[in-house]
């Protein structure tokens, strides 16, 4: 892999990562459509490492409450505030997911990479999207949540492990259906991405590194980090005002475009 490659497939991570449009499949669709060779799962799951610091970051003050409200958890053995009840409700919702990945891991770097099932799943969960957005009123904040609604939100997140359904796209659709306000749904989605993104980096980015820490992979995931921190910022202010629908249209049309190239190359 050249630099370049590296700092373009950087850039589709994080761009795609917190946007609803699924950033797996945009990092095995862009070696097949330009050409490359595909760095594989384990050089996907590093490029997180970017994101994964980002969304450490951009939340800062969010995580600083959490990891005192697990503190006073263990310390009290019970929970009381809604910030021990939002560390409840991440580790429900991150269950289904690393069960899932467990599970599927072989058939997550394999069958799940086909161009035409990526574009089935990136238009289904654009139409998803969009109904969910269109014709269910925002009448619940973050704060309303309930362990079930986490649970759900939580095997929608599961969902992602198959490239275009999209963990953002998955846990948004999934929360605006429970009837979160759109910038509640973003908020949780983002929140949810941290315990899953870490532990899939502690299983796959010794595989990306072990045969050294090179100049493509520190470019890649330095890109990641910079681009992710735009889409947040971005995502968060936009949907304050305006609907989902731009990203369904988008994968919808992505999908099409997919299936085009698929039919011009026989």
């Amino acid at each position: 892999m050249t630099v370049f490659q590296a700092l373009v497939l950087g850039i589709v991570q994080g761009l795609a990562e917190f946007l609803p449009i699924s950033s797996s499949a945009h990092l095995a669709l862009a070696p097949w459509a330009f050409g490359w060779k595909d760095p594989g799962l384990a050089f996907d799951v590093a490029l997180h490492l970017g994101t994964l610091a980002t969304v450490l970051w951009y939340f800062r003050k969010e995580w600083g409450a959490l990891i005192r409200s697990s503190l006073d958890i263990v310390a009290k053995r019970r929970v009381e505030t809604p910030d021990e009840w939002r560390v409840i409700f991440l580790i429900i919702g991150t269950i289904p997911g690393a069960i899932a990945g467990l599970l599927l891991e072989n058939a997550a770097e394999t069958a799940f990479r086909a161009p035409a099932l990526m574009a089935t799943t990136l238009m289904i969960m654009g139409v998803m999207l969009w109904a969910a957005d269109r014709f269910v009123a925002q009448s619940r904040h973050i704060a309303e949540m309930t362990w079930r609604d986490a649970l759900l939100i939580g095997l929608a997140q599961a969902c992602a492990l198959v490239p275009g359904f999209s963990r953002s796209g998955s846990t948004i659709t999934g929360a605006r259906l429970l009837k979160l306000d759109r910038t509640s749904a973003a908020v949780f989605s983002f929140l949810l991405s941290m315990p899953i993104t870490a532990a899939a980096a502690i299983l796959k980015v010794p595989d990306a590194v072990r045969e050294g820490i090179s100049p493509p992979l520190v470019v890649g995931v330095v890109s990641a980090a910079l681009s992710s921190w735009l889409a947040i910022a971005v995502l968060l202010k936009y949907v304050s005002r305006r609907s989902y629908g731009l990203f369904a249209v988008y994968r919808l049309a992505l999908g099409i475009l997919i299936f085009a190239v698929i039919a011009i190359r026989g």
